[in-house]
This record gives C-alpha cells, sequence and structure tokens, in this order.
C-alpha cells in the first residue's frame, strides 16, 4: 500500500478546510442531493463527498458507507486532492498504490474508485467527490465528463460557505476569513517549531487616486495591486484584504529572510505595472513586518496591530525621507539663483 502524499501547500489547505467550520457537521442536503445523483447517474453502490483533514478522511456526504471517516493514509481521495483532474482506478487489485489497501482487502472491497478534486480559494484542493464500486469497471469519456460537472457543482456548494469570509472586490480573504485561517496556520507553527512572520501592506495614495479618478479607478488600483500580492506570495501563504486600501499576508513555513524577498519582489512587479499601465498615476505601497514567536501566545490581531505599527512607522520615515530631499533640491535651487 503505498500512503498518500502531503500536498506542498498542505498547511494552507488545511488550514482552509477547517476554516469553513465543515467538519463533523450534521448531513446537508445540498450534498446529500449529489450523492444520491451520482449513485444513480453511474450505477454505484458507493458515492461520497469527502474532505481531506490532516489524519482522515471525511464525508460530508456518504450514500452506501456505514462509516463517518477513515484514515488518510488508507484513503483514495487522499490520492486524488494530488492532481488537478480525476483519479479513476479501474481495478485496485491491479494497482501497486491500492492492491494491498485495507480498504480493498477488508470487509468493504473496493475494486473500482473515481474522484474529482474539489479545488477551492488559491487552487486548493480540500477534497473530493467520489463513486465507488466493488466490481473492476471503465470509465468512458462522457461518464468523466459527469463526474467533473457534479465536482463542479460541490465546489460550487462549498464557495458559498466561503462567501462570507472572502473580500467581494478581490477576491482575497476577507478580515473575518483571515482570521480564522490564519488562527489554523500559527497552531501549525507552533506545533512545528516553524517560522512565520506578518506582512502588512497599504497601498499609498489611495485617497488620492479615488479623489481625482473616481472610484472606479479606485476599485482598479486596488484589484491591480491584489493581483500583484497574489502573484508575488508563495502557494503557502495566506493574502487578505482588510479593507480599503490596507493588505496583509501570513507567510508560515517559510526561511528566515524570505520577508524581505517577497517585499522586493512586489517592488519590482509594482514598478512594472507602472511602466506598462500608465493610467496617471502610479501603484505605491508601504509595508510593515511582525514576525510570530512560537514561544508565545500571540493572536491575529496582535501580529496585525504590530505589522501595521511597523507600517506606518517605515511610512513615516519614507515621507520624512522625500521631505528632506525636496528641501535640499530647494536650497540648491535658491543657491543656484544667488
Amino acid at each position: 500500500m503505498q500512503k498518500p502524499a502531503h500536498p506542498s501547500n498542505e498547511a494552507a489547505r488545511i488550514a482552509l478546510l477547517r476554516s469553513l467550520n465543515i467538519l463533523d457537521t450534521a448531513p446537508d442536503e445540498r450534498f446529500d442531493r449529489l450523492t444520491r445523483l451520482a449513485k444513480r447517474v453511474f450505477g454505484v453502490p458507493i458515492a461520497t463527498v469527502s474532505l481531506v483533514d490532516s489524519d482522515r478522511q471525511w464525508f460530508k456526504s456518504c450514500i452506501g458507507l456505514s462509516v463517518s471517516e477513515t484514515p488518510r493514509d488508507i484513503s483514495f481521495c487522499g490520492h486524488t486532492i494530488l492532481d488537478d483532474d480525476l483519479l479513476v482506478i479501474e481495478d485496485a487489485l491491479t494497482d501497486p498504490r491500492f492492491f494491498d489497501d485495507p480498504l480493498v482487502t477488508g470487509d468493504l472491497k473496493v475494486r473500482f474508485y473515481a474522484g474529482c478534486p474539489l479545488t477551492l480559494h488559491q487552487g486548493l484542493r480540500i477534497g473530493a467527490l467520489c463513486i465507488v464500486d466493488t466490481e473492476p469497471r471503465t470509465l468512458a469519456a462522457a461518464e468523466r465528463d459527469v463526474l467533473r460537472d457534479l465536482g463542479r457543482i460541490a465546489e460550487r456548494e462549498l464557495e458559498m460557505l466561503l462567501l462570507a469570509a472572502t473580500d467581494d472586490l478581490t477576491g482575497l480573504s476577507n478580515r473575518r476569513g483571515f482570521e480564522a485561517l490564519g488562527l489554523h496556520l500559527l497552531k501549525l507553527s507552533k506545533r512545528a517549531r516553524s517560522h512565520a512572520s506578518m506582512l502588512y501592506f497599504d497601498l499609498s495614495g489611495f485617497k488620492q487616486i479615488n479623489d481625482v479618478y473616481g472610484h472606479t479607478e479606485g476599485d482598479y488600483a486596488i484589484v491591480s495591486f491584489a493581483n500583484i500580492l497574489r502573484a508575488c506570495m508563495r502557494e503557502t501563504d495566506v493574502l487578505a484584504r482588510l479593507g480599503g486600501d490596507e493588505f496583509v499576508a501570513l507567510l508560515v513555513d517559510a526561511e528566515e529572510g524570505v520577508e524581505a524577498e517577497i517585499i522586493e519582489r512586489v517592488r519590482q512587479t509594482v514598478d512594472r505595472h507602472n511602466r506598462e499601465r500608465q493610467r496617471g498615476y502610479d501603484l505605491n505601497f508601504s509595508v510593515g513586518y511582525a514576525p510570530f514567536d512560537a514561544r508565545k501566545e500571540t493572536s491575529i490581531a496582535e501580529l496585525i496591530e504590530i505589522a501595521d505599527h511597523a507600517m506606518y512607522v517605515n511610512k513615516r520615515a519614507a515621507r520624512d525621507a522625500r521631505a528632506l530631499e525636496r528641501k535640499r533640491a530647494d536650497h540648491e535651487v535658491l543657491e543656484d539663483v544667488q
């Protein structure tokens, strides 16, 4: 038996899953309807909506099974979330990954499995819509399309749970979603004694963009900056818009000094954006940094406050430096005139 590997974005994936507050909840007709439909359409005895937690797969909906969860190490869905497309096992007894799996050799006698990964925010795959049979079988191309379609419906139902935690304009997490995600990530970092930190970004001059160019252009500036931040972060980082022109990023499982690399990457990308998309103004930002000390009980709100203060100090220092430079330039002009 081959145990499923963990995705590279495992920490962020688990944090997102748990932030949905769906694990160990009561049956839900929205998902039960899907598994009933899958069972009938494919003529299989078992259909599930399976969510892959850190050490188990838990069934939000399960038709044909009497259990609510199984260990992740023996799960087929643990393998499904490692890829973007369907995982189809026509005969588990002939597959080296599963031929001696307890789900195959035990009372369940799984032979056929097909799972569609369920992908949500920032490409994180949190589970799968699955069909299972106790007899080997194939899955035609048209049937694969149907399974994908059912998977997309399951994703939309899960996405509804995310709406209350998502910023409408940018698609990033909002403060509520960020705090829920961040809470789980900090717990994981504390347990693993890994490095974590907070970056706090402020889009400088945003009020002037709104006042001079209008709110539509202001929205464009916000979305542009959000996309820049999204492109510059690692897939394990959690990014959010707190409101207005304020953004935060929680960096987890990172090497010391990665913050400076990310900030420089953001600066370069902003500069390139300003050169390529001249709209009468430039995007500019200030940023602050707050390290997470696993030895202390530091909350997400406290990290945000520390990083916000650091951002303000940096912003004021930059403003003072510009004012001093203008004063020097004016003095040089005055000396030339004299």
